[in-house]
């Protein structure tokens, strides 16, 4: 009966520190995953001209993900998924802003060529 008891002890013990283990190390898999998607989200913006058509936005974005990775290295993996999280956010507005800022750009250059082509056509022959 004592051995029952033990060994029960012991699962109970293994199950439990498995569970810590698991839980720490399921923590730092996402913040490590959500950083990296960050960083990505901040790349494209950057590569959608999000410096040149929304500097604030990518300014912030380029802040939060210097304080997620700072945080990562804390290892306070709370702080780095809510950090990594604002950063994609902001790189997402800041991409978004450079395709609206461009958007309105070729339309612009379209309605401008429209008005050309009326103008042709409505001028006497």
């Amino acid at each position: 009966m004592m051995k029952t008891n033990t060994r029960g002890g012991l699962a109970l013990i293994s199950a439990a520190t498995l569970a810590l283990t698991l839980g720490c190390s399921s923590l730092k898999t996402p913040a490590t995953a959500d950083v990296a998607v960050s960083n990505a989200a901040v790349a494209n913006a950057a590569g959608a001209g999000g410096a040149q058509y929304a500097p604030l936005e990518m300014t912030a974005a380029r802040e939060k993900l210097a304080l997620a990775n700072q945080a990562m290295l804390a290892k306070d993996y709370k702080l780095a998924i809510e950090m990594a999280n604002q950063a994609q956010a902001d790189a997402k507005l800041a991409q978004s802003k450079a395709s609206s800022v461009k958007a309105q750009a070729a339309a612009d250059v379209l309605q401008e060529d429209i008005r050309v082509l009326r103008e042709e056509l409505n001028r006497p022959r």
